[in-house]
């Protein structure tokens, strides 16, 4: 549970940040990481369209200067965009400042107010200075799609036992999630439960 759905403590890192939306609205919110990729990305598009599911994007800069055309994709399907950094960086690898100009470059291409740290760490003194521009986005409930640890009923599951009002949900459109074959099996299966239960989907 440590990693699927965050602890209180972990939360207070980052005090600002958004975790979780109205816990008293019937909602959920879908968000993605690590794309965009020609081989996941399209699909997940497409799965979202047929359910009339409106998604964040947090989006790697390198991959959009490698896949322009997917970018696209994504922004012209009413999809929002969110900064993931430009390399996929890890906030406690790097010096603040490099991290920083990181971020600001992937920002370049999106003009976002969005950020989501890779791996869900920064160091303090990035984050002060990150909060100033963005609203960062963390999650509520962390499916684990990209874990080759972990099948996909187990990443289904995930989602069925974590997820409630406001929660914001992490898949990922990566060569990882889609490689194990549990984006595949997991996202249809948990678009249909959220349905079920009476979930709306609202963007971010």
């Amino acid at each position: 549970m440590f990693i699927e759905q965050p602890p209180e403590f972990v939360r207070k890192l980052y005090p600002t940040a958004l975790w979780r939306m109205n816990p008293d609205e019937r909602a959920v919110y879908l968000t993605f990481d690590d794309g965009p990729i020609p081989e996941v990305t399209p699909w997940v598009l497409e799965l979202l369209d047929k359910h009339a599911v409106k998604a964040t994007f947090f989006m790697v800069g390198d991959n959009i200067r490698k896949h322009p055309d997917i970018f696209r994709l994504v922004q012209e399907g009413g999809h929002r965009i969110g900064n993931h950094t430009y390399n996929h960086i890890r906030g406690f690898e790097h010096w603040s400042g490099d991290y920083l100009d990181n971020a600001d470059k992937a920002n370049e291409m999106m003009k976002t107010n969005l950020f989501r740290p890779p791996h869900g760490h920064m160091r303090w003194a990035q984050y002060f200075v990150l909060k100033r521009t963005y609203t960062i986005v963390m999650w509520d409930v962390v499916t684990r799609d990209y874990s080759n640890k972990l099948r996909g009923p187990q990443v289904l599951a995930n989602v069925m036992r974590y997820a409630r009002n406001g929660s914001i949900i992490t898949f990922h459109d990566s060569r990882k999630s889609w490689d194990t074959g549990n984006l595949q099996y997991a996202l249809p299966r948990a678009l249909d439960f959220l349905k079920e239960e009476g979930y709306e989907f609202k963007l971010l």
